[in-house]
């Protein structure tokens, strides 16, 4: 995943295990809409396709020893992959379509929380101040420039070497209207992986 190298690669059988099922979840996606299913089960796919994503981009780090993250766009309700290169600098993954940057659609929305939860403050990723004193992301240092001179924020989750990923609460949002009731899903780590996901709820957690 670093630019700089050209490392010759085939396919794992853990990607192709993940490709055949995003394209079970893909589909699945198509026939709801095409049989009008409700916005409970369209909601409940994209926080599905966000879990197994993240379960192998951790067994992903663990093979590789990279340190990867997720930075959550709220404002756009998208999220994209990162990855700590040499010079402990955030870059997109570009080289994995797995991980490429993904937008939900319309009208489901995203709410991340990282307050009240459990941190691990002794691990060392949090001694390269990418984080501020209170432990929640920090944006200081984020040059502002034109795209190409821009250095990225860091993730708000981090998606260690070691196989555990740093707590966050991940909600997806659907407010409702005239023909559904609103319903959320919740998509969790509290303390190490697997993700839990957790819904259809009736309010927000």
């Amino acid at each position: 995943m670093n630019p700089k190298r050209s490392v010759p690669r085939g396919f794992t059988l853990l990607e192709v295990m993940l490709v055949l099922l995003l394209m079970g979840l893909a589909a699945g996606y198509v026939m709801f809409n095409a049989f009008g299913a409700s916005k409970s089960d369209l909601l409940k796919s994209q926080a599905q396709r966000l879990q197994v994503i993240v379960d192998m981009a951790s067994d992903y780090a663990v093979l590789n020893q990279q340190q990867l993250g997720i930075r959550v766009e709220q404002a756009e309700n998208s999220y994209y992959f990162v990855y700590l290169d040499d010079e402990d600098e955030w870059q997109r993954v570009e080289d994995e379509k797995m991980y490429a940057p993904y937008t939900l659609p319309e009208p489901f929305t995203l709410t991340l929380n990282l307050d009240d939860l459990p941190w691990d403050e002794e691990d060392s990723l949090f001694d390269r101040d990418l984080f501020d004193e209170n432990l929640s992301v920090s944006d200081a240092g984020v040059d502002i420039g034109s795209e190409e001179e821009k250095t990225l924020p860091p993730p708000q989750i981090l998606i260690m070497s070691s196989g555990e990923i740093t707590p966050f609460s991940l909600m997806f949002n659907y407010e409702g209207d005239f023909n559904e009731e609103p319903v959320y899903f919740a998509l969790q780590n509290k303390e190490t992986p697997p993700l839990s996901l957790t819904g259809p709820l009736d309010s927000p957690e």
